[in-house]
């Protein structure tokens, strides 16, 4: 009873980490789509706006924060014992450890961001902001 309530939400924890890799796969997909333009002939080229920036910032945020995530620092290396055999998981283990070290940070400012992209897409498609072209 008492013993696996914390095991449960330990494992819970864990397959929603897996969920949030695959969001910033598909999130990172965005800002790969978001950097090709296409003009009113169909001429398609590459291209940076603010929207752009946003995108890809909304993922750096939201990837330090599931990236430095307990259980994805125990996904890399750390239910093994020594990690000095396996440099490529102490590598990883250590950046997760890293971007750890932050992870309130990284919660906060992509609690800010995700809604504020949403609002700014939402705002652009409406035509009320229109997506400054920086290049």
């Amino acid at each position: 009873g008492e013993r696996r309530l914390p095991l449960i939400l330990q494992n819970l924890h864990r397959y929603f980490l897996y969920l949030a890799v695959i969001f910033l796969f598909v999130l990172a997909r965005d800002v790969w789509d978001a950097l090709w333009f296409t003009d009113a002939s169909g001429q398609v080229s590459f291209g940076v706006g603010v929207g752009t920036l946003l995108l890809a910032a909304n993922v750096v945020l939201l990837g330090g924060y599931t990236l430095g995530c307990h259980s994805m620092r125990h996904l890399v290396g750390g239910a093994l014992d020594r990690l000095a055999h396996r440099p490529l998981r102490k590598t990883a283990y250590d950046c997760s450890s890293c971007l750890n070290r932050a992870h309130l940070k990284w919660a906060w400012t992509s609690l800010m961001m995700v809604p504020f992209c949403d609002l700014y897409i939402r705002l652009c498609s409406m035509g009320i902001w229109h997506d400054v072209r920086l290049f």
